[in-house]
């Protein structure tokens, strides 16, 4: 595709699924004043319809511009933060990039948590047609607003929500039955389906370290509402966290261990292992039907928590919302780190450019001045996307762009190949060991890095337990735009086992990363849910069957004079729980039923990668 360049962000895009190059950042603007200098605060008890009363924290603008300010509101169950009328956080907004101007700019600890009455939820579930006092976190929010436009003082009637992770569940949750002066909602890394890909599990496996780490340190509240207690880090006791969670023991032995079998939020994962009618309940994006605000939905490439609810979410409002204005993001970083950081690098990648500084500015700042303040600046794209390996801005009119699905088979000698196999008799195999799995990464560290999605791998391919196919040495860029197709055909000797695939990036010599086989994208799967993630069935011991999945979407191009790679491996530690390999309910799975497997991969696996191009 031809790309030209652009003098500003929200130049207009000339055809469908064209892609063209972006402006490079900007500065951010100087860090001087504080909120305590351009607000003044107050507190709120807010009552909702069915009487309970949730506290929110209001910081209108000590200026009052003419014709008043607009209102920015976050819902979080992490506290609204810091509590009492004379403190004030450093920055009220969603960024410095807000603070010189008149916001008044509101945070409100969600229903249950902290200063909130009420009892909190996990991804409380939407509830169509509610009438009289029913409720769910669509209607919390209408009541908010509906209040706060009609008794906050310098506002002009015009609402913007915004929320990274959790908080972004809740402004996804805002667009369903909308207040009608809620005008812009950015949910950013919002936890879309927990089951499907988001915090909780991932094609069946359970996000282990994550989860642990996060359930630890988030206990139930209790009834009354309460502040913050002060946090008592936990102890792992060690620096090695895959030590640690490999002598953890099954799911129900570090419940029962680490005090968590009393936390019901933990143990509501272990519960419902499939993707059951609590979940399906929990599935915010089957209702964003009829969404009348305008939406920025934010994600990072490198984000190892919510990566597919950004996707997930723009996808799903393109569907079901094809009226609405709606616009994607998506940038190279963790999780949350367009909001915070210039965005220059991320774990072993480098950019060369501000990232951060760039999205601040020109896309987030912009989207809510535009349709807040009533700026006449033109509206961004409905997609501007940072592709790593080439490092530039793309913007295009829908995402992913057409792109041709180019096959590369698991060929014999550890080779990655176009050409399809003569034969289906072909195979590589290796033996899966419970006690002794693949570590996530090759470094010590306690748990889920945040940047173990741009991690070196090559570590993993000197193991006995990871099969390594590698292309020939590229003679022109592959630039590879959308989600990756895996079709894996195997066998195992036992009755359940999980299969990770990993496509990687490996520069040559004279780079300066030669040798590094560089994480462009990996996923697990859980072998039982292949035929659906509703009921699981067991493998037949040495039968092959099929598993067909997709990783997460990626926008990267594999520079000439480089390799494609691909792992794939029956563990990634302490990434997923461990599967014993054994069909049974892996939570409760008793020491007896941890067993080695051998895995068998035939020649007609492949990967599919979207190919942008001949």
């Amino acid at each position: 595709m031809r790309f030209a360049i652009h003098g500003a962000l929200a130049s207009a895009v000339a055809t469908l699924c064209s892609l063209t190059l972006l402006a490079q950042p900007g500065t951010a603007p100087p860090q001087t004043r504080s909120a305590r200098d351009t607000h003044v605060k107050a507190e709120h008890l807010i009552a909702m319809r069915d009487g309970m009363r949730l506290h929110t924290a209001v910081y209108t603008p000590k200026v009052c511009p003419t014709g008043g300010a607009p209102i920015l509101l976050q819902r979080t169950p992490y506290s609204a933060s810091p509590y009492g009328p004379d403190t004030y956080p450093q920055v009220a907004g969603p960024s410095r990039e807000f603070a010189d101007e008149p916001w008044v700019v509101v945070y409100q600890d969600v229903r249950g948590r902290y200063l909130s009455e009420g009892e909190w939820e996990e991804v409380r579930p939407y509830v169509p047609g509610k009438t009289g006092t029913q409720v769910d976190e669509s209607s919390d929010t209408y009541d908010t607003i509906d209040w706060l436009v009609k008794h906050v003082p310098c506002n002009n009637g015009r609402v913007g929500m915004w929320g990274i992770s959790y908080p972004g569940f809740y402004a996804l949750a805002a667009l369903i039955d909308a207040h009608p002066a809620l005008k812009a909602v950015s949910p950013q890394a919002p936890v879309t389906d927990y089951y499907l890909g988001d915090d909780s599990y991932h094609n069946g496996a359970f996000m282990l370290a994550h989860n642990f780490s996060f359930y630890v340190q988030f206990p139930p509240r209790g009834p009354q509402p309460q502040r913050p207690q002060r946090d008592t880090p936990f102890e792992y006791g060690t620096r090695d966290g895959y030590r640690f969670y490999l002598q953890a023991g099954s799911i129900a032995e570090m419940s029962r261990k680490y005090g968590l079998d009393k936390n019901p939020y933990w143990m509501q994962n272990h519960a419902h292992t499939s993707y059951d009618d609590f979940w399906k309940a929990r599935s915010i994006w089957k209702h964003f039907r009829n969404v009348t605000p305008a939406v920025l939905v934010v994600g990072g490439w490198y984000d190892a928590e919510d990566l597919s609810g950004a996707l997930r979410t723009y996808r799903a409002l393109r569907e079901q919302s094809p009226t609405t204005e709606t616009h994607l993001v998506m940038g190279p970083w963790t999780h949350g780190g367009w909001a915070r950081g210039d965005g220059a690098k991320t774990g072993e990648m480098a950019f060369g450019q501000a990232t951060g500084v760039h999205y601040r500015t020109e896309i987030e700042h912009r989207f809510f001045a535009r349709l807040l303040q009533g700026t006449t600046s033109a509206p961004l794209p409905s997609a501007s996307i940072f592709e790593t390996g080439a490092n530039r801005w793309l913007s295009a009119d829908t995402w992913p762009p057409r792109a041709t699905a180019r096959a590369y088979y698991f060929a014999a000698d550890g080779t990655l190949s176009t050409t399809a196999p003569t034969t289906k008799e072909g195979r590589d195999e290796y033996v899966s060991d419970p006690a002794n799995p693949v570590p996530l990464v090759g470094v010590e560290a306690i748990g889920m890095p945040r940047d173990y999605m741009a991690s070196d791998q090559a570590f993993a391919a000197k193991r006995d337990d990871v099969l390594v196919y590698k292309s020939p040495v590229l003679t022109e860029d592959v630039t590879v735009r959308g989600p990756i197709g895996v079709d894996l055909h195997v066998s195992t000797s036992g009755t359940d086992s999980d299969f990770v695939v990993k496509v990687l990036d490996e520069a040559g010599p004279g780079d300066p990363q030669a040798g590094k086989q560089i994480l462009v994208r990996g996923e697990p799967f859980r072998g039982k849910f292949r035929k659906s993630f509703e009921t699981p069935v067991p493998f037949t011991p040495g039968v092959p069957d099929t598993i067909r999945f997709d990783l997460p979407d990626v926008a990267h191009t594999f520079r000439a004079g480089h390799r494609i790679v691909v792992h794939v491996q029956s563990s990634w530690l302490p990434l997923i729980d461990r599967n014993p390999q054994t069909f049974t309910d892996i939570p409760t799975a008793t020491p007896e039923q941890f067993v080695k497997a051998t895995q068998r991969v035939y020649r007609t696996s492949k990967v599919m990668l979207p190919v942008i191009g001949k």
